[in-house]
């Protein structure tokens, strides 16, 4: 079946399902992540504390992972809730984020790549490059590194962590094995608003645990991320800057349908 056709699919059986995604999440983007999972068709759950997250994860159908803004004690409950996840057959979505900033934020990415396994995992390319041991720049958390090689990158990564790898920047990058596409989605404000990356991985998250095809799923979670920026910012008016275009982003995933996804997915097999 065709990526596009399938990833249309997709939001239909997301709808239908409402699967429960469970997030250990930073703390700056923690509603925003609720929001765009409940605007999505799905139903967030934001639990943390290591005496019920094992629980907790048991009922979903997904689980996120966030460095963001990290501490001692959500990353003993990150490893725990993710050995939980993954032993129960549940795709655990891992966002890195600032990796390699700090020692403590690298050594923590690297335990749950180790101890996890996640399933899919979703950052730009300065992160996505630290995790696979190369070279790159990192300004806090975000991304200055070259793009160029991002495909080569992905696809080897993937197959080394036996996972799905997805890169988000300018032009975004899917792999997984033998299995490697771009999506051409998504616009340049998007890079203004505090967020759009954790929302992504929400995003992956809800429509992994609404398929069992994991690439389609995260190809799927991107591209509604970066279709949503291009109908919202298309919104805009005169004198309207990102504080609209934040709700309006918003609005433009709760609105998103199948026929927007085949009209506007722009996708590139490689």
């Amino acid at each position: 079946m065709d990526l596009l056709q399938k990833i249309s699919d997709s939001l239909v059986t997301l709808k239908e399902k409402k699967p429960l995604v469970h997030h250990i999440t930073n703390y700056v983007t923690v509603n925003d992540c609720a929001n765009i999972t409940l605007a999505i068709g799905a139903s967030p759950v934001m639990a943390d504390d290591i005496g019920e997250v094992e629980e907790m994860v048991s009922f979903a159908s997904a689980l996120v992972l966030n460095i963001g803004t990290l501490n001692s004690r959500s990353i003993e409950s990150m490893v725990a809730v993710g050995k939980k996840a993954r032993a129960k057959g549940i795709p655990v979505v891992f966002d890195p984020v600032g990796v390699g900033a700090t020692a403590l934020r690298t050594a923590t990415a690297k335990r749950i790549i180790r101890e996890v396994g996640p399933t899919v995992i979703r950052g730009n390319m300065s992160e996505i490059k630290i995790i696979a041991g190369l070279d790159a720049d990192i300004k806090g958390v975000d991304s200055v590194a070259d793009e160029a090689d991002g495909a080569q990158v992905a696809g080897n990564l993937a197959q080394r962590v036996d996972c799905v790898v997805a890169i988000t920047g300018q032009q975004d990058i899917i792999a997984q094995g033998e299995r490697l596409c771009r999506i051409d989605n998504g616009h340049a404000i998007m890079s203004q608003v505090t967020g759009t990356g954790c929302m992504a991985t929400s995003l992956i998250a809800c429509y992994c645990g609404a398929t069992d095809d994991w690439f389609s799923g995260a190809a799927a979670g991107v591209m509604t991320m970066g279709l949503a920026g291009e109908l919202a910012r298309q919104s805009l008016k005169p004198g309207e800057g990102i504080g609209t275009f934040r709700m309006r982003l918003f609005d433009a995933v709760w609105a998103m349908t199948p026929e927007a996804v085949r009209k506007g997915g722009r996708i590139i097999h490689e």
